[in-house]
């Protein structure tokens, strides 16, 4: 799974410096350190399970992007893919995932994964493969202007300052529990956290720096993508909650589908900046897009989700 087509440390994009000894991610060693089982045949294990006590949507995508990824050449990548959630995930046994090889051509390929528990499709995914094309058609937008990840606070000084404000920490106890991610192997540093005051008025859009914890280091393309892909789908569809988490709590909220397209070279255990945003949400659903931008401001992922989110019903207060 290895490729030359990672970015230099020197093109802005880097972070840690990346010392020889530096400890490897688990989200390489074990959460998508897939078993063979036969060919294109994988078993995939959990590392870390929500409170919802369903599977984590962006593992599930991982590890189907992993053993996808293991069926095709090495001078191919990854440029998109498509998913779908089926059924909830079991955390209590392992997820068997099939690769059939939809199509290999001479510039793109198709490989199509169906990940499945108990005997039942829980995930289908298609993955596109190209190799590398130069074009001289080029553009992008323009990466949001923010403050860098050193000036701002990780999870777990966030939460604590939350935690000293006891208003804050009585109304918002669900939001707090989803900031505080110490199990996630994901670094996070939110962009302009969000007073007690400015949560009752917020925009369906939040920014945060993002990494993977530990060394996964040049050269393994794919796997950065991999990475990413787990990534991509932490505290997503939570955006198009943003404005209505004062009037409502949430009853059910889970993916429906999940895109990626990947655009340029990058490294996910460096500090990237993810936007996100909810156009829009009704008939129980909301939709979010998602971009992933290099520290240089290349932009090196686009994301796509829509979900199903359903809220309790408002208890009218007694007026007697």
């Amino acid at each position: 799974m290895s490729s030359p087509q990672t970015p230099e440390d020197g093109q802005g994009c880097g972070g840690r410096g990346d010392p020889p000894g530096d400890l490897r991610s688990v989200l390489v060693t074990s959460v998508l350190n897939l078993e063979p089982l036969d060919e294109d045949l994988f078993r995939g294990r959990h590392y870390w399970v929500p409170a919802s006590k369903r599977l984590f949507g962006g593992q599930i995508v991982g590890q189907a992007l992993v053993a996808a990824a293991k069926s095709v050449s090495e001078d191919v990548h990854v440029h998109s893919l498509h998913c779908y959630f089926v059924r909830a995930g079991d955390p209590k046994v392992p997820v068997l995932y099939q690769v059939e090889r939809t199509r290999t051509g001479s510039s793109f390929s198709v490989r199509s994964v169906k990940a499945v528990q108990h005997g039942k499709p829980i995930f289908i995914c298609q993955a596109s493969f190209q190799q590398a094309q130069p074009s001289p058609l080029q553009h992008q937008f323009s990466m949001p202007t923010v403050p860098p990840p050193e000036e701002l606070l990780d999870s777990e000084a966030l939460i604590d300052q939350y935690l000293r404000d006891p208003n804050l920490q009585k109304r918002y106890p669900v939001l707090l529990n989803k900031i505080a991610a110490q199990e996630v192997p994901i670094e996070i540093k939110p962009v302009n956290p969000p007073t007690l005051s400015q949560l009752q008025r917020m925009e369906p859009k939040q920014m945060f720096w993002v990494r993977a914890q530990g060394y996964i280091g040049e050269g393994d393309m794919k796997m950065h993508c991999c990475v990413a892909a787990y990534i991509s789908d932490y505290a997503f569809l939570g955006t198009a909650m943003l404005p209505h988490q004062c009037q409502h709590k949430v009853h059910f909220m889970v993916s429906l589908d999940h895109s990626m397209w990947f655009h340029a070279p990058f490294r996910a255990d460096h500090w990237m900046l993810y936007e996100c945003e909810s156009p829009w949400a009704g008939g129980s659903r909301g939709l979010v897009h998602g971009r992933l931008w290099r520290r240089d401001g290349v932009l090196a992922v686009t994301c796509a989700q829509e979900g199903v989110i359903r809220v309790k019903p408002p208890v009218s207060e007694s007026k007697l």
